[in-house]
């Protein structure tokens, strides 16, 4: 298997694919790693750069991936919203957003910036343990009475 950039970039991506699959959208994620090994050997030397516009360039890299890698990999505050995040935050009032743009633009303003790559993750967990797409455990939830959603559901 590959262990590095040069490794997956001699890769067809058919080839990765039986190693993604599980994960979802295998054909799609494989032609994506193995373009971004690609032009991280072609463009970075080998190395994941660590500035969002040059992370969003990647191929199959867009705005919460770019914030992932920030915030976990290289210390750099960043709110990544995926759909638990999205979810959350618009149920507990933290945003009032459409987009998971706009959701990342109002909990940046509203989360203290040393707390933005924690932030994500705790979302992330409330919104798999309780706060649940199809029937939020507000009964259980120790943020009922601060969730104005919770409220509107369970009083």
């Amino acid at each position: 298997m590959a262990s590095d950039p040069a490794d997956f970039a001699r890769m067809q991506p058919e080839e990765l694919e039986p190693w993604i699959r599980s994960c979802g959208l295998g054909p799609s994620k494989a032609r994506s790693i193995v373009a971004t090994s690609r032009a991280l050997l072609e463009q970075h030397g080998g190395k994941v750069p660590g500035t969002f516009e040059q992370l969003i360039e990647l191929p199959g890299v867009g705005r919460k991936t770019a914030n992932v890698m920030l915030a976990n990999a290289f210390g750099t505050p960043a709110i990544a919203v995926d759909t638990h995040v999205f979810r959350v935050a618009n149920r507990l009032g933290l945003a009032a957003a459409r987009t998971p743009e706009s959701t990342e633009e109002q909990l940046r303003r509203r989360i203290p910036v040393e707390l933005w790559g924690q932030a994500h993750h705790w979302l992330i967990h409330h919104g798999r343990e309780i706060c649940h797409a199809r029937n939020p455990e507000c009964s259980r939830c120790p943020l009922l009475r601060l969730c104005p959603e919770g409220q509107r559901r369970c009083g």
